[in-house]
């Protein structure tokens, strides 16, 4: 029990953060990527509590989204690496554009943050990306959790790299899907 208490306290730290929104530009390390589908916890135009924002313009062609990634909260260097090379790919593939921290023609900006918690053998990576516009609100929500094979190690350690490029095909995959749904 000893032993998980900092992770449950990073874990609690983590979703006070994820729901903070920022008008400021945040710098991008290299954009991530997943693999599978990850849940929703927010519809469209509402907050976390269901309260109704404003509404947010629909989305034209995805080729027309240019998405930048702040960098990432909660994982080492070691684990964002692959993360943001599968999420280039993936996002390239889905017809979407990473674009950089100083590209003044952002459309959306993803604030990810990640937790890995190690219980006997078995890790598991839980991960939140908010969704916000330029101006910093809150579009959207996707969050998910991916178990790692067994490894050596605990929390991120043990955490592979196949293990975080499913979590970027995951977070491309459910970026475009909401994407699609506001364009009809």
């Amino acid at each position: 029990m000893r032993r998980l208490f900092p992770v449950i306290a990073g874990l609690i730290a983590a979703a006070a953060l994820a729901g903070c929104n920022t008008a400021s530009t945040l710098g991008t390390a290299a954009p991530p990527t997943a693999e599978s589908p990850a849940g929703s916890t927010t519809t469209p135009g509402t907050t976390p509590s269901g309260q109704t924002t404003a509404a947010t313009p629909p989305v034209g062609d995805l080729s027309s989204q240019r998405v930048q990634f702040a960098p990432i909260v909660g994982t080492t260097a070691e684990s964002v690496a692959p993360l943001s090379k599968e999420l280039s790919a993936r996002a390239k593939a889905r017809g979407l554009t990473i674009v950089p921290t100083s590209d003044p023609s952002t459309t959306l900006l993803m604030k990810g943050y990640f937790s890995a918690l190690t219980d006997n053998s078995q890790t598991t990576v839980i991960y939140v990306w908010d969704v916000l516009d330029p101006a910093g609100n809150r579009l959207h929500r996707i969050e998910g959790q991916q178990k790692a094979p067994t490894a050596k190690g605990e929390g991120f350690a043990a955490v592979t790299d196949q293990t975080m490029k499913a979590i970027a095909d995951q977070t491309i995959d459910q970026l475009v899907t909401w994407l699609s749904a506001k364009k009809t």
